[in-house]
């Protein structure tokens, strides 16, 4: 598949602070997600953090959902429209996450999964009939078995609190992938209905848990 210069650009950005963050952790920890420095007014954290990853598989995992969802967005809604969900579903996910872990003062976390979560929600809508043809599965899934797995996946980790990724962004990322995704598109109000349906599952389940503190 061939990929657009904005997708490469990202990829490209991602892979530069991602490495300097690992060789350098005083850019690393100017430039995460510490709830308390953003407490504090470092509100820049909410984007910079989703250039950095904990170490390269999770760099390499979410540049390759990235790489494998977003020529839709760009194919179908232009590079602007794509920048702008990757972008404010970053944000959202770590609205969400501050809002989840606001009491929780040494809480940090580091990762694009909200922007990789918003294009994986939006292209799906866009393209419900997409298929991923992964190396180690010989069949096609679809594409909202893997966002749905994705999510719950996510809350599992929430729950696991060991590995410093910021799994509720995911969160924040689906609602925001999915709400400019139908601002843009209103009529997928009445076309996909039992697909939005289905996508807002895992995102019901963490409002539930949430309101009980089992996470």
């Amino acid at each position: 598949m061939d990929i657009a210069p904005i997708i490469l650009v990202i990829l490209i950005a991602s892979g530069i602070v991602t490495y300097k963050g690992l060789q350098d952790y005083s850019f690393f920890a100017k430039y995460n997600f510490d709830l308390d420095r953003i407490r504090k007014g470092e509100v820049y954290r909410m984007i910079t953090a989703g250039f950095l990853h904990v170490d390269w598989m999770h760099f390499a995992f979410n540049m390759f959902t990235l790489y494998m969802f977003s020529g839709i967005v760009v194919a179908i809604s232009g590079s602007f429209y794509f920048v702008l969900i990757y972008l404010l579903s970053i944000i959202i996910g770590n609205i969400l996450t501050y809002q989840l872990y606001f009491k929780q003062r040494q809480y940090y976390a580091v990762g694009a999964s909200g922007g990789v979560t918003g294009v994986v929600y939006a292209s799906i809508l866009l393209y419900p009939d997409l298929k991923l043809y992964l190396f180690f599965i010989p069949i096609g899934i679809k594409g909202y078995i893997f966002a749905l797995g994705y999510l719950l996946y996510s809350l599992y980790g929430m729950k696991k609190k060991s590995d410093n990724i910021g799994h509720a962004a995911h969160f924040g990322g689906a609602i925001g992938g999915l709400v400019l995704t139908l601002i843009r598109y209103p009529e997928l109000l009445q076309q996909q209905l039992f697909l939005i349906g289905l996508l807002l599952i895992p995102i019901v389940l963490l409002l539930i848990l949430a309101k009980t503190n089992k996470i």
